[in-house]
């Protein structure tokens, strides 16, 4: 009797892991970065020049990497940096769905080509900011949020829900 008792809680735990492990498109993991909510978007910078923001900490640290905390994104590039020109802004058009009521999985990611897909939009990662996307993980489910750049037309900055940190990504199609 027991061992059959043991089997059908067995077969039990075994036959509801599947359904654990399912998770649908309005239950996405909570976020850990930015006080557990994606951020509003970022507003324009005014004016040509200057450096980035940097975070400010007590006790001197300062973290001058593009990241978001309280709703306030530090570190964006200022608007005349050459990097980001380009000849024609939004080549292959536009990304629709955009800001923190759109979040998204990576579908497939090339590491060697520094390219992802959302669904089946392509997007390709600034080569500048490959290094501080290298080591993400593009294929563990992490949660992401595509915003305009209001200062570098023709970019959008991928928001890394569970790090804090964004990079610069031009829209394939």
């Amino acid at each position: 009797m027991k061992r059959h008792l043991a089997w059908l809680l067995l077969l039990t735990v075994l036959g509801t892991l599947p359904l654990a492990a399912q998770r649908g498109p309005e239950q996405h993991a909570r976020p850990r970065a930015n006080q557990g909510h994606p951020p509003p978007p970022p507003s324009a910078r005014r004016g040509p020049g200057g450096q980035p923001e940097a975070e400010r900490f007590d006790g001197g640290r300062v973290n001058a990497m593009p990241h978001v905390n309280h709703d306030r994104w530090y570190g964006h590039d200022r608007p005349d940096d050459p990097r980001f020109h380009q000849t024609r802004a939004f080549e292959h058009g536009r990304f629709g769905n955009v800001g923190p009521s759109h979040r998204y999985l990576v579908s497939r990611f090339d590491r060697v080509g520094h390219r992802f897909w959302l669904g089946s939009s392509a997007f390709l990662i600034a080569p500048w900011d490959w290094a501080l996307a290298a080591d993400w993980c593009w294929d563990c489910g992490d949660d992401f949020v595509v915003y305009d750049d209001p200062d570098h037309p023709g970019w959008y900055l991928l928001y890394n829900l569970h790090t804090g940190a964004y990079i610069h990504v031009q829209y394939g199609g």
